[in-house]
């Protein structure tokens, strides 16, 4: 069996028009998925990918509105790593949102402290591109490249990374179309969950590996939860031994299941177990622009 890479990476926003702007705006993402967090629906999961809405791609984010801006520590990712084509990408990408050049890469933050990485796309896979009218498409983000993540101690999580997840050395999950990278760096602060920091990382299973994923972390001891249906995806979730909240997510049903590709994320979604609390939720919610809309009218 094999990890095809990052599924995708959850984080915690407490502006989400914001989150639509910088997301689906400065950084050209797609919103293709506009739905309730399923373990407390009076809230949002925003899902922003490329132009299908493809695992590998997708970034998303629950919005707490009161929720305090966190602080990432051990126990926690604390960068998310996107691919661009080129250096002149990474010149591109630097004028348009600042940060740090070096090595090959562009550190910078969201606009709620989120730090993110462009990093030069050296892996064969697929491009997963979602077209913007404010990014030339040979510079518009390709998916994850990984993660960063903080820990006091990153041999304690060798067995179960290399040995039951089966990544490689470097901590890289490969599969056969997918990869993606699993980096240590070492804290010793405690961290803080809240607005700006990721809240888990999503490793991407095929369907019928699945189930052997989740006897497989299960010998290993690290409990996973039984799998969670998740309408879009089917899920399981565990603590690897630093401390980090990994899920492991299948590659379909997908985000059409319930929405039409071309109109994905213009409407609040949900799944059929959610739809009797559309009238009680939806008024909850802070109302959201349409990004493909605006920037229609803007063409």
């Amino acid at each position: 069996m094999k990890l095809e890479g990052v599924h995708h990476v959850t984080c915690i926003t407490a502006d989400a028009p914001g989150n639509v702007a910088f997301y689906a705006g400065t950084l050209g993402l797609r919103l293709v998925k506009k739905t309730v967090n399923q373990d407390d629906p009076t809230v949002y999961h925003l899902f922003y990918a490329d132009e299908r809405g493809s695992a590998g791609a997708d970034i998303t984010f629950f919005e707490y509105p009161d929720s305090p801006p966190g602080r990432a520590g051990a126990g926690m990712v604390h960068r998310v790593a996107f691919r661009v084509a080129s250096a002149e990408s990474l010149d591109f990408w630097h004028e348009r949102v600042g940060g740090e050049r070096s090595n090959g890469s562009l550190v910078f933050q969201d606009p709620e402290g989120l730090s993110l990485e462009l990093v030069i796309d050296d892996s064969g896979d697929q491009p997963l591109i979602a077209p913007s009218p404010e990014i030339p498409e040979e510079h518009a983000l390709r998916g994850f490249a990984g993660v960063r993540a903080f820990t006091r101690d990153p041999e304690q999580s060798r067995p179960l990374l290399e040995g039951t997840l089966g990544f490689e050395p470097g901590f890289v999950a490969r599969g056969d179309h997918r990869s993606g990278f699993y980096v240590y760096d070492e804290a010793e602060r405690r961290g803080i969950q809240g607005a700006g920091t990721v809240h888990h990382v999503a490793w991407a299973s095929t369907m019928e590996e699945h189930e052997s994923w989740r006897a497989a972390v299960e010998r290993a001891g690290a409990r996973p939860t039984p799998v969670i249906d998740r309408f879009y995806f089917r899920s399981i979730y565990f603590r690897e031994p630093s401390g980090v909240l990994f899920e492991i997510a299948t590659l379909g049903p997908g985000f059409t299941t319930d929405e039409p590709l071309e109109h994905l994320g213009e409407r609040l979604s949900l799944p059929p177990a959610f739809e009797r609390l559309r009238d009680r939720v939806e008024p909850l919610l802070t109302p959201l622009p349409n990004p493909r809309a605006a920037s229609r009218a803007q063409s």
